[in-house]
């Protein structure tokens, strides 16, 4: 691959040329990466709701064209000016957010929200000079999340690459990069339930059968399954989900109804959806005294979260999580060890795959409630 290096490159990649228009495969242009970049060739990419929405437009500005993708696996192809951490051959993970290592968050044991790299969904370009790499017949194509793996090549910021273990399956890994971190790491590192304690996860997608996954993992008594779709609670079961709440099925609050199935309330509640009304109940139905809400999900703009100020004075917490806390250059290489030592499974959240030329598909699985993760194969 090296004899690409500094040059542009031709490649295939799936471009939106439309709000929820299906994506074209087009054979683009991607000029080589500059300082502080890494141009990766991407094995293996899934799809994540967050590229769903932000295809539709429903979260921004409309910005097209554009390559969606940010949950990926791949091979580094060369590296810019003043990139020593990676070099041509290694494995890697492309993430939404980064980790730049000088700024006071990155500095910090407590968050991994990079001044310089965390996300920024309306930005099209990337940090060197505010511009594209993308082109096609010498118009420019945005790129998404800094990321934009549903191509062959793709660069991004070096803050955002995760350097791994070779021997790691990339068709596997790869969904560590995004949903599974966010919903294992917000149950695992934030809510921390203690060995034998209730669980609430509002929302069964795949960021939230990872938070169950998380509390299985911690060695939770009770999981609660919280989700207007009765359908996912026999796949929830695999994630140790042990109850399933659709608030459709009661005609009082949630909350009340978890309280009255845990004696007062749940001791640990993760919320996986975005609403949020659902934002208030994780947090009411945890119990006084003790319990902890996380809040996962991305709320619309003009949201507003109301609550009772007793229910803080009861010492009830709440808490955020971007990402499950997880620092991406630091964390995520430990996180795919666990995966190579069977600490962790990652199949079970593969429902599908689909080859490059059937990306669309992958559309039609999620849009219709089908499946956790899709893998699209960019070699096939």
């Amino acid at each position: 691959m090296s004899s690409t290096a500094g040059q542009v490159i031709k490649c295939k990649a799936a471009v939106a040329w439309e709000a929820g228009k299906p994506l074209v495969i087009e054979e683009v242009e991607l000029a080589p990466p500059q300082a502080n970049e890494v141009r990766m060739k991407i094995l293996f990419t899934a799809l994540c709701h967050t590229d769903v929405y932000f295809w539709e437009a429903k979260g921004q500005t409309p910005m097209f064209p554009r390559i969606f993708g940010h949950e990926a696996g791949g091979i580094v192809e060369s590296v810019g000016e003043g990139v020593t951490e990676l070099k041509p051959g290694d494995h890697v993970l492309p993430i939404f957010t980064g980790e730049c290592g000088k700024c006071s968050h990155c500095n910090s044991e407590e968050s991994n929200l990079c001044d310089t790299l965390r996300i920024n969904t309306e930005r099209g370009v990337l940090l060197n000079d505010g511009k594209t790499r993308f082109s096609k017949n010498g118009k420019p194509i945005y790129h998404f999340l800094g990321t934009s793996t549903f191509s062959e090549y793709t660069i991004a910021h070096v803050g955002c690459v995760a350097k791994i273990n070779p021997a790691a399956p990339l068709d596997k890994v790869c969904v560590l990069s995004c949903g599974v971190s966010t919903g294992m790491g917000a149950t695992l590192n934030v809510a921390k339930p203690k060995k034998g304690q209730s669980v609430a996860v509002f929302g069964l997608g795949a960021v939230g059968l990872a938070a169950c996954e998380g509390a299985r993992m911690a060695g939770a008594g009770k999981i609660i399954g919280v989700d207007l779709n009765p359908d996912r609670f026999n796949e929830a079961k695999k994630f140790g989900v042990t109850d399933f709440v659709n608030p459709k099925d009661h005609d009082k609050p949630v909350q009340e109804v978890i309280a009255e199935m845990t004696n007062g309330g749940v001791d640990r509640a993760v919320e996986c959806t975005g609403s949020f009304q659902a934002m208030i109940q994780a947090f009411e139905c945890v119990h006084d005294g003790w319990g902890v809400a996380v809040l996962v999900g991305v709320p619309n703009k003009d949201d507003a979260f109301k609550t009772h100020p007793l229910n803080f004075l009861n010492e009830r917490t709440l808490k955020g999580t971007f990402f499950g806390n997880y620092k991406p250059r630091t964390d995520i290489p430990s996180q795919v060890e666990k995966y190579m030592k069977k600490e962790l499974e990652l199949e079970k959240f593969i429902t599908h795959s689909v080859p490059f030329s059937e990306i669309n598909k992958a559309f039609d699985y999620m849009l219709k409630g089908e499946s956790i993760r899709c893998i699209i194969r960019m070699d096939a």
